[in-house]
């Protein structure tokens, strides 16, 4: 801006007239691009295997006896006796025992994915001018914008 004085002073060749003007125009152009992107997985594994007990047992008896008997009276009475005898036993028993085995197993997968995007336009244009004139003393002033 100018600045001027309107003062009667007639030396300086200053007439009364006096002319401004003043234009201003633009644009403005913005963008803004954002992308967010998230990948997530998950793997979970779990087993469990047991083998129980295997028992064995035996048991085992053997008897064997064997006698012999003799008797003898004296010779009035003449008795005479024998015996003769085997005696056998056996006894066994077994016992097998297995107990089964038992297991378990679980997998699991999960996955997650997410995308996120943000695009954004931003455009504006403007435009002012000002303008003055002074033919005794009227002025005008004038601003326009978009």
């Amino acid at each position: 801006m100018s600045e001027w004085d309107s003062g009667d002073s007639g030396d300086h060749g200053y007439d009364g007239g006096t002319d401004y003007g003043h234009v201003e125009a633009g644009a403005d152009h913005e963008s803004l691009d954002q992308l967010h992107q998230v990948h997530a997985a998950d793997n979970n594994y779990d087993s469990n295997f047991g083998v129980y007990e295997q028992d064995s047992a035996s048991a085992e008896s053997t008897s064997f006896d064997q006698g012999h008997h003799v008797s003898f009276t004296d010779p009035s009475g003449a008795q005479y006796e024998e015996s003769d005898f085997t005696s056998y036993d056996h006894n066994e028993a077994n016992a097998d025992h297995v107990f089964a085995a038992e297991g378990s197993e679980q997998s699991s997968v999960s996955e997650y994915d997410q995308l996120d995007a943000l695009q954004q336009r931003l455009d504006s244009t403007f435009a002012s001018s000002t303008q003055l004139q002074t033919d005794g003393g009227s002025a005008a002033l004038g601003v326009a914008s978009n």
